[in-house]
């Protein structure tokens, strides 16, 4: 039997949780993914079982221990980084009383309006003030964030809100099923936008912000530090999952935080994309900002000293998926998305005119929009299936475009070389596409699917004090480099022309389609 220590590691993506056996140094020996829907509902409803994540990851655990060879003294800490911006309604014992409230449901948006709302940008002047000043942003106006979560379960979802403990994002909630603990840090809940981030180790809830939005601070969870120990695995979590009593339980992570290990960067705005279910692009900063008109700002990052930039595009790598689902899919079993791949290539670059804009379900940066839908504009009859594929890639990068320009504003600096993770990271094509569009030097990650896995189990063995921030960045490796091609640089600006005014052209349509809808 092997000796090597091993951290359980768990990434639950809005896809489902991807649960891995990884090492100290970032190589995962066994890992699964489990798929998990979103029931979508009325009045903008977005939820997921939370006992079914439960479920499936216990199972998987054990599974991974048998499967690997890996004995239970040999997993050193446990690990879980998520989808974020989503809260969890549990009991005392952790147990949930209700589904999960996606980071897509916008049931709060209402109640977020009667609090903060008003003639300033759509914000009460003075609250507006208040969140910038503190917590460096003011919380969605659509309701799709944990404020507008928190603020729908002590309004007009108090139904359910009243039947909860505690009111967890799914990583705390997570961590308190292996340990019992009802914990959080400033990063698992930085969308609350509930913490007076002026100093980057904050570790108390601001009482100002909680009465802003009119909350039930008692049922908010206890804060420690980003780094700590939650506390150790239970008798009951130790028989649902084959690990041993006493196992540590690291803080959780957002995917922001996990993939900025995850990817390597590291240092001080080394930047990451990733194109996962969403996009985003971040680097860690030293400085609290807000850029309130292109809904970027900063949040705590891995470090008590440091920021991390945070934004988000709701709809990156699950457009090829809806594609592929919903439009080249309907006639039968659809294609794989390696099928797809291999349509694209066949298509020079440009997609034959074709454009594809990716705002499937609003956009939030560089413009926050929540009524913006995506489309596929100057489609023809000689358009086929590839062309549409192709379009979708360069439609992704075109936004991831659109969001470069606001960042490099936002912290002062050119990002030369990005380093590019998720799912869509594994494509070459994809590769070359976003560096081609962006005009930037994209670095592919090795593993970058599994970025967040990795970077959540270099996290927890900095925590239980088996490596350093140097060290973990140091096992992170470059797969392939992929630079410009200059050939390409004209027809690709023009095209990123198309692309904005493409959107400016259609905002107002975007809001009389969709404004009965929010």
């Amino acid at each position: 039997m092997s000796t090597s220590a091993y951290v359980l590691a768990i990434d639950l993506g809005t896809g489902g949780p991807k649960v891995g056996f990884v090492s100290t140094t970032g190589t995962a020996k066994w890992q699964t993914h489990v798929p998990v829907a979103t029931e979508m509902g009325e009045r903008g409803a977005a939820t997921q079982d939370a006992r079914q994540w439960w479920s499936l990851i216990s199972q998987a655990s054990r599974r991974g221990l048998l499967e690997a060879g890996i004995a239970p003294s040999q997993v050193i800490a446990v690990g879980v980084t998520s989808q974020w911006a989503s809260i969890v309604p549990v009991d005392g014992a952790g147990e949930p009383v209700g589904d999960c409230i996606m980071w897509m449901d916008r049931r709060g948006g209402r109640d977020i309006r009667q609090r903060i709302g008003g003639i300033a940008a759509g914000y009460a002047p003075g609250a507006a003030l208040s969140f910038l000043r503190r917590a460096g942003a003011p919380p969605s106006l659509g309701g799709d964030d944990t404020a507008g979560h928190l603020a729908y379960l002590c309004g007009s979802g108090r139904d359910l809100g009243d039947k909860a403990k505690w009111f967890l994002e799914p990583m705390d909630y997570l961590s308190m099923r292996f340990t019992g603990e009802a914990v959080a840090t400033p990063a698992s809940m930085c969308a609350s936008w509930l913490f007076d981030t002026r100093d980057p180790g904050v570790t108390t809830i601001d009482p100002v912000l909680v009465n802003r939005l009119g909350l039930d601070a008692d049922k908010l969870p206890r804060v420690t530090s980003v780094g700590s120990i939650v506390g150790q695995v239970t008798e009951g979590a130790s028989a649902a999952t084959g690990l041993l009593v006493g196992t540590p339980v690291v803080t959780g992570l957002p995917d922001l935080h996990s993939a900025c290990l995850g990817s390597g960067a590291i240092r001080d705005f080394q930047a990451h994309l990733a194109i996962s279910t969403t996009s985003w692009l971040s680097c860690p900063v030293t400085a609290k900002k807000t850029d309130i008109a292109h809904s970027i700002a900063t949040v705590p990052g891995i470090t008590k000293d440091r920021y991390l930039m945070v934004n988000n595009q709701d709809s990156g790598g699950r457009c090829l998926d809806w594609l592929r689902d919903q439009v080249l899919g309907t006639g039968g079993t659809p294609p794989s998305i390696a099928t797809l791949l291999e349509l694209a290539e066949t298509i020079p670059a440009g997609a034959g005119g074709v454009q594809f804009t990716p705002w499937l379900a609003g956009e939030r940066t560089p413009i926050s929009d929540r009524y913006a839908r995506g489309g596929l504009n100057n489609v023809g009859v000689a358009t086929s299936g590839a062309h549409l594929v192709r379009a979708t890639l360069e439609g992704v990068a075109m936004n991831s475009r659109w969001l470069l320009h606001s960042a490099e504003k936002f912290t002062k600096h050119r990002f030369d070389q990005i380093r590019l993770i998720g799912g869509g990271a594994q494509s070459r094509l994809w590769c070359q596409i976003m560096a081609d569009v962006m005009d930037r030097s994209i670095e592919q990650v090795e593993d970058p699917r599994n970025a967040n896995l990795r970077g959540m189990a270099l996290f927890a063995a900095i925590a239980v004090g088996e490596s350093d921030l140097a060290t973990s960045a140091s096992h992170v490796h470059v797969a392939e480099t992929f630079h410009p091609d200059p050939k390409h640089r004209q027809l690709y600006d023009d095209a990123f022309g198309r692309f904005t005014e493409t959107y400016r052209a259609q905002k107002k349509l975007f809001r009389k389609f969709n404004v009965t809808a929010s």
